[in-house]
């Protein structure tokens, strides 16, 4: 009997012990966040100084609202009997200072005082909503009109006629995905993901395509996209149509760098040794650079608003997709709406250049009817420049 007795407070001595303390719904210093968190006070006083409202969200009061207007039927939260849920606004905040900074979510949990997982929940699912939001309303499907728009635009102010996009891609970092050996290592020597972009004009994206592996190559990216099977296999986005005062239609194209392969919709420079040995395709290279160079600086902005991009994206690769594809509709949404200059100035800022890697360069011998249609704009531009010379 004594035995059995001593057994049984053996069990219940060893069954406290192996017990495990009781977690708490939420820790003691977030339940303070709306008497000490950043968005309950910093954020409200940022209200009443704009310039500091658009260095701290990367936007002006008025375009804030105008996002909160937009998807907070889509992010808002019950209220339960257990807690008041987290505000759609601040759960905005949350998300936009995370793009804005790309501060870790533990810095990002400190500072509104919420958990590292809710802020981690937050951040990917404001972004999915982002996307779903503003995709339709400023990154839609292009249509013939937004084509011809582009053309205009690209002739006027580029001095590139013909041409209805500058696309290149760009290596965004990510940490190591789990399993995946080398599929996202690319020749940089870091894991990434690759974001393909075609741009207007005006810097805004035409196209985006996001999160194939980073030891791909902008011309296999490109001709695997949804895009060039829908608009460029077997088919034409708007006719070909003769250059400004000349007879012979030439097709519509998108300007590139070495990352892509020549061909009768895509033009590429002329490698450096065949340019230092002749004057007009010196001249076409310029040209080209100067209508190319329109998305390197869409790329600038987007890094320079978007400071997630300044380091590794430490999300699983689905979830940096999301982040890589919100920020993207949230440049072009303060591109289209945005009616005066509203960078931050910040001190020391990183060159894009720094933030971004280009993709490989390939060699690939090009088609004769590709090279024919480079010739027409070589031909083209050094008519221009000699009519120049001779006036």
């Amino acid at each position: 009997m004594t035995s059995s007795s001593s057994d049984e407070e053996l069990l219940i001595l060893l069954a406290l012990k192996n017990k495990k303390k009781r977690r708490k719904w939420v820790h003691e210093i977030n339940e303070k966040r709306e008497e000490f968190g950043e968005f309950h006070h910093l954020c409200k006083e940022l209200s009443t100084y704009e310039d500091r409202f658009v260095n701290y969200f990367r936007m002006t009061r008025e375009q804030f609202e105008e996002i909160h207007e937009l998807i907070s039927p889509r992010i808002s939260k019950l209220t339960t009997n257990w807690r008041k849920p987290i505000g759609t606004k601040e759960r905005l905040a949350i998300c936009l200072r995370y793009l804005a900074t790309g501060d870790s979510h533990h810095t990002i949990g400190f500072s509104f005082r919420v958990g590292r997982t809710t802020v981690s929940s937050i951040v990917k699912e404001v972004c999915v909503e982002l996307w779903n939001v503003l995709q339709p309303l400023y990154l839609a499907t292009p249509t013939e009109e937004v084509w011809k728009n582009s053309e205009i635009g690209f002739r006027e102010l580029w001095n590139f006629p013909n041409c209805i996009g500058s696309i290149d891609g760009k290596h965004v970092r990510i940490k190591c995905p789990p399993k995946t050996g080398s599929s996202f290592f690319c020749y940089k020597h870091f894991f990434s993901i690759v974001l393909l972009g075609i741009v207007d004009p005006n810097y805004k994206f035409l196209i985006v395509d996001i999160g194939s592996y980073g030891r791909h190559s902008d011309s296999s990216i490109f001709e695997n996209s949804s895009f060039y099977r829908e608009f460029i296999q077997g088919k034409t986005i708007l006719p070909p149509k003769p250059l400004p005062g000349t007879t012979t239609p030439v097709p519509h194209v998108f300007v590139g760098d070495e990352g892509f392969k020549l061909e009768t919709f895509l033009m590429r420079p002329f490698p450096r040794a065949v340019v230092a040995q002749d004057e007009a395709k010196k001249v076409f290279n310029k040209r080209l650079s100067r209508a190319r160079r329109v998305v390197e600086n869409a790329f600038g902005i987007l890094a320079q608003k978007w400071r997630v991009f300044f380091r590794p994206i430490e999300l699983e690769v689905d979830t940096a997709e999301h982040v890589v594809k919100a920020t993207c509709c949230l440049h072009n949404y303060l591109q289209s709406t945005s009616t005066i200059e509203n960078e931050p100035e910040e001190e020391n800022a990183i060159s894009p250049t720094d933030v971004f890697s280009n993709t490989q360069r390939i060699r690939e011998r090009s088609s004769i009817a590709a090279n024919s249609v480079r010739e027409n704009f070589v031909n083209y531009f050094n008519y221009l420049r000699n009519e120049t010379i001779d006036q």
